[in-house]
């Protein structure tokens, strides 16, 4: 796909993908959507990438949907089908992030509204600019929640606050941000992707990708489960196959020795192949078996 509306880039194991509508201030279409979409099934596929980063030229991370056409530009979906055969613009990054075996960094700076804001939920750490603002803003346009963000939203902040934002659809400063959970950390506007870098610089040198994937999508997976069992039985068969793991040995050696770990392990070819939300081919499957 050509890219007219992100960009991408790979460096130090690093891949950027930026917003780049600068000149609307990242307002989002289905064009930029489809890229960004793209770009993270690029970079989660590609054995170089570790780290993602999402975040947006200019001063603003994305305003929401691109209302310059004086609406919201839908025009896909069929009502009448039976079955959902569209998928709107925001569930086609947020699926994609969530899906990630690599994790993801947004660096947020400026205004995060609308789709800004539920884009980021899936992201496993949101660092914000102390001049940031979220909103998600739907009740007062007469819309709905998009992205899957009725289900992230409240397991990051709890259902009240959850309730709180998405009912009265208030813009939300930096610093109650960060007091409720939604974004991990709060720099200044300078810095913030600065500090998205340097995390990530981190998790290049001193994780392993392949415990990571495990990790993220066990998280997620097991976390909204009735019962801890199948956790249980999961992480016995994770437990038990250390035995076999290179980057298990490496990890114990690494750390006697007192020095970086050299971590060999590919998420593409090395995740464990009875992890239930995947298939046997090593993709990921929408729901567990």
């Amino acid at each position: 796909m050509e890219y007219t509306q992100i960009g991408y880039e790979v460096s130090g194991r690093i891949a950027t993908v930026l917003l780049n509508r600068p000149e609307s201030r990242n307002g989002y279409t289905i064009r930029m959507a489809d890229e960004i979409a793209h770009a993270l099934q690029t970079a989660n596929t590609d054995d170089e990438v570790r780290v993602i980063v999402l975040t947006g030229a200019g001063d603003d991370f994305c305003v929401g949907a691109d209302l310059s056409g004086g609406g919201l530009g839908v025009t896909e979906s069929d009502e009448s089908s039976p079955a959902p055969v569209w998928t709107e613009p925001a569930t086609r990054v947020t699926r994609e992030l969530y899906r990630s075996d690599k994790p993801v960094i947004a660096a947020v700076r400026g205004a995060a509204v609308g789709v800004g804001a539920t884009m980021i939920l899936p992201a496993d750490y949101r660092l914000a600019a102390d001049d940031s603002r979220f909103g998600f803003v739907f009740s007062r346009r007469g819309i709905y929640p998009e992205g899957g963000s009725t289900w992230f939203l409240p397991r990051l902040v709890g259902m009240g606050r959850a309730l709180d934002w998405m009912v009265s659809g208030r813009l939300i400063p930096a610093r109650e941000a960060l007091r409720s959970g939604l974004v991990s950390a709060v720099h200044p506007s300078a810095d913030v992707l600065d500090k998205a870098y340097e995390l990530a610089r981190e998790l290049v040198q001193k994780t392993a990708p392949v415990s990571v994937a495990v990790i993220r999508q066990a998280l997620y997976r097991m976390s909204a489960l009735d019962s801890p069992e199948p956790a249980f039985d999961l992480d016995s068969r994770l437990i038990a196959s250390c035995a076999h793991s290179a980057d298990a040995v490496e990890g114990v050696v690494s750390f006697l020795e007192r020095r970086p770990p050299a971590f060999k392990g590919l998420t593409g070819s090395d995740q464990p192949d009875f992890l239930p939300w995947r298939s046997r081919t090593g993709t990921d499957t929408s729901e567990m078996n």
